[in-house]
């Protein structure tokens, strides 16, 4: 999530003890265990009013699920939408829109989905011709989705194709497309080869269905506000002025096929940048919920039931464009990747639980037979000054010149902010003769931004969008539609599409090739400045109950919470 996306389950009155297991790093938060089946049991009722007040600290960039590119977009998708499937409060995929599990062929590449009955927020019914339009605008070169390629490309037939021949500027067809809609209640869906992670697929946000009639009648206008939108899900947007909108409501959806079970009647939501000023509207009783605190803040909290806290399997790292001549040599890369004190940054600056990352693959996200990903490799990139500046001053001499002006791209927030300001007077400190230029901008900006590839060096996060590694190493092949860097191995790309293809089946051998791709990306080609693993902490009022966090996908899910005394 998200890419730039800024992005593990946890049920607050549930399941710790499965975040603990999880992420490490956890706080516990409940004693009650999760159900399985999150759809059987009626939420408690409370006299008190089902209404939840909350934070965020950013805008919403885009509601159109084709378009969706960061976590924040997919976070509210999620509650307002609904696919084939849905990470349930267990943080598993269970069907959803699907009714039951699916028909699937003997070499694991076709399934055959009966949809449930549901409805729109206009009363219509949702079908699979519904699937099927959203899953080809979504793949259309035209539409120009930074997430329909790179979630579909090499996984649902024919869409690589499509993007192929988009990109030549040749004919193409979206009917080729390994999606079809065998009758109003029958989905087929078609994928290039076996994928063992296809549910957490079918419950991301770009797989979501949207109702052609109404896409098409809105035009330009669909989903620039709440009442250009249809929804399908728990909530509904009933207040939503747009990209530019600092506050927003959602209410409970009465036309969504399980609303029984949704017991929250409205929340209300409110964009806060500076973490001091959500504190205070949480102290004062105005809010129930923050976004996530900044460093500063945490050490007045510690041991406050009030505060959760997380380890995430998210990585924050600077990103370094490659069409930039200097940034194309490797020496450069490598002074920069080292050049700075992610140790100190994560104690210091951050100073909330977050901790040095010298790789791009989280520690405690996935684990085979108990390994973790993370520890054949281990370490890859760490800070030294010294590596750093010799890499430094071969890197200016190859390039013929004695100094260099680089333009950082950041975010707009007071964390981010530090942080771009600490490694700023690293970098500018340990590698005599470079100039950083900041650029801080909001998350949309920087969104755009990175898809027009305009910047030189860009602090960029990204959380999983499926529970396995490839969430990861699949972002950095030549001209993947989350690369926007320029980067470009051959033998990474092989081993990358071994893993996809003819390993995708066996586990170990595909954890190795992998491992392999991430050592080659950083320690040896300095693809990437890995910075660190991020550790989340919130504050919430003890009356919220059943609101679910998620390590990949969408970062919350409101459906279950109540209000309780």
């Amino acid at each position: 999530m998200k890419k730039s996306k800024f992005s593990l389950l946890l049920v607050l009155t549930l399941v710790f003890s499965l975040f603990l297991s999880a992420c490490s790093g956890g706080k516990d938060a409940g004693k009650d265990e999760p159900k399985e089946d999150d759809s059987a049991t009626p939420a408690e009722t409370s006299d008190l009013p089902q209404e939840l007040r909350m934070l965020d600290s950013s805008e919403i960039p885009t509601m159109d699920t084709v378009l969706a590119e960061g976590s924040t977009s997919f976070t509210y998708i999620n509650n307002v939408g609904e696919g084939l499937y849905r990470l349930g409060q267990d943080h598993k995929p269970v069907p959803a829109l699907a009714d039951g599990e699916p028909k699937i062929s003997d070499d694991k590449t076709v399934y055959t989905f009966t949809l449930r009955d549901s409805k729109w927020s206009n009363g219509e019914p949702v079908t699979a011709q519904d699937f099927v339009y959203a899953w080809q605008r979504a793949i259309d070169p035209k539409t120009a989705s930074p997430y329909g390629p790179y979630m579909m490309g090499g996984k649902i037939k024919g869409a690589a194709e499509i993007t192929e021949l988009g990109a030549a500027k040749k004919p193409y067809d979206l009917n080729t497309l390994g999606v079809k809609a065998l009758d109003d209640k029958t989905l087929e869906v078609t994928l290039d080869k076996p994928v063992v992670y296809w549910a957490d697929l079918f419950a991301f946000p770009t797989f979501y269905p949207q109702n052609q009639k109404f896409v098409e009648e809105k035009g330009e206008a669909f989903a620039s506000n709440a009442e250009n939108l249809l929804y399908n899900g728990p909530f509904k947007m009933t207040k939503w002025e747009g990209t530019d909108a600092t506050e927003w409501v959602l209410e409970k959806n009465e036309n969504y096929y399980n609303a029984d079970q949704v017991k929250l009647e409205k929340i209300t939501v409110n964009v806060v940048k500076d973490s001091n000023s959500a504190v205070n509207a949480f102290e004062a009783g105005e809010t129930d919920m923050t976004g996530l605190l900044s460093s500063d803040i945490v050490p007045q909290y510690e041991g406050d039931d009030r505060m959760l806290s997380w380890m995430e399997p998210t990585v924050f790292w600077i990103k370094m464009n490659q069409k930039n001549k200097a940034l194309a040599n490797v020496n450069i890369r490598k002074a920069l990747a080292q050049g700075f004190n992610k140790e100190d940054l994560a104690a210091s600056i951050l100073n909330n639980g977050s901790v040095a990352a010298n790789y791009f693959v989280p520690k405690d996200f996935v684990s085979l037979n108990g390994e973790d990903f993370r520890e054949k490799n281990g370490d890859i990139v760490t800070f030294n000054a010294e590596e750093a500046k010799k890499a430094w001053e071969a890197g200016l001499k190859e390039l013929g010149v004695d100094k260099l002006e680089l333009r950082y791209l950041g975010g707009d927030t007071e964390s981010a902010k530090k942080t771009d300001a600490y490694i700023k007077n690293q970098l500018e400190t340990n590698l005599p003769g470079l100039t950083i230029n900041l650029e801080s901008v909001p998350f949309g900006v920087r969104l755009e931004r990175d898809n027009a590839m305009d910047y030189d060096l860009q602090f960029a996060g990204w959380g999983p969008d499926y529970g396995n590694a490839l969430s990861f190493t699949d972002l950095w092949i030549t001209d993947g539609g989350s690369n926007r860097m320029a980067y470009s191995n051959p033998k990474y790309d092989q081993l990358i599409k071994d893993a996809q293809g003819k390993l995708a089946t066996d586990e170990k051998a595909q954890w190795e090739a992998q491992q392999e791709a991430e050592r080659i990306m950083l320690g040896e080609d300095f693809g990437l400045a890995p910075v660190y693993q991020r550790a989340a902490n919130i504050l919430l009022n003890p009356n919220v109950k059943g609101l679910a966090i998620y390590n990949y996908g969408p970062d919350y899910s409101f459906q279950w919470i109540t209000i309780e005394e």
